[in-house]
């Protein structure tokens, strides 16, 4: 292939953003930056990009620069607004989609940022912390699950812990019933392949396979039982065009090879 996986998974992920939309990409999330801004200079010049504090506009340039930390100064150049902290908080609730990782992610999309318990209820290992995501993923309109590594260490029957609720038990209904605006996760993209969940039961179901990838691989590295369509296809690899403006305006340093 003549692509990395994660250079895949973004050309993936920037076709489902629509023009228009509000987009949100977390402080240090090099995949979902990437199809964020790749749709933004591909098919969506009216996308709202936050960078940071600042809501920018893109269009005149060259190069999208990576940010050393959230609340980097420099994306100022581009900025058309600003935002304080009670703002951003507000604006959680006007994102139509955003993405989210984990260190775990279970059979029914919830996932886990808090950390691993022992018996005793102590945490033998914490993550970051939920970090907005509880927020997001209960009122965004929908949201992607991204995960860099597919191993049954990462995908498990039920999260440890739930610091961002998914669909829950699968229980029909069960979003509405808790009065949870947002559609849930649309799709999980890992470096296997794409996942959906069925409508009945929200159980993750194997979209489409990426390119050399065995739905053995996929078998023996989920550590839950994956539903599996009657009809398994490919994943569609990056295309001249994408690969072309993701290497010369948005990865320019090639943060994701």
């Amino acid at each position: 292939m003549d692509y990395h996986i994660k250079e895949l998974m973004a050309c993936r992920l920037s076709r489902e953003l629509l023009d228009g939309e509000a987009v949100g990409v977390g402080a240090n999330f090099p995949i979902a930056r990437a199809a964020t801004l790749l749709a933004y200079y591909q098919h969506g010049p009216n996308i709202k990009v936050t960078m940071g504090a600042f809501r920018v506009n893109l269009e005149n340039a060259d190069q999208a620069m990576n940010m050393a930390f959230f609340s980097d100064f420099r994306p100022v150049r581009w900025a058309e607004s600003a935002m304080n902290f009670s703002t951003q908080m507000y604006s959680f609730h006007k994102l139509d989609t955003f993405f989210i990782s984990g260190i775990q992610i279970d059979a029914h999309g919830n996932t886990n940022l808090i950390g691993i318990r022992r018996d005793d209820g102590s945490f033998k290992f914490r993550g970051p912390g939920s970090i907005g995501t509880t927020t997001l993923a209960a009122v965004a309109r929908r949201y992607y699950i991204i995960a860099e590594h597919h191993n049954p260490r990462v995908f498990v029957e039920q999260c440890n812990v739930v610091s961002a609720m998914g669909f829950g038990d699968g229980t029909p209904g069960l979003r509405e019933e808790l009065n949870l605006p947002g559609a849930g996760p649309k799709l999980c993209v890992t470096p296997l392949g794409i996942f959906d969940f069925t409508p009945d039961t929200h159980r993750m179901r194997l979209h489409s396979l990426h390119p050399g990838i065995t739905l053995n691989q996929v078998n023996e590295n989920t550590g839950f039982r994956v539903e599996i369509p009657d009809n398994i296809i490919e994943t569609d690899p990056p295309t001249a065009r994408e690969l072309k403006t993701l290497r010369s305006r948005v990865d320019p340093n090639g943060e994701l090879r």
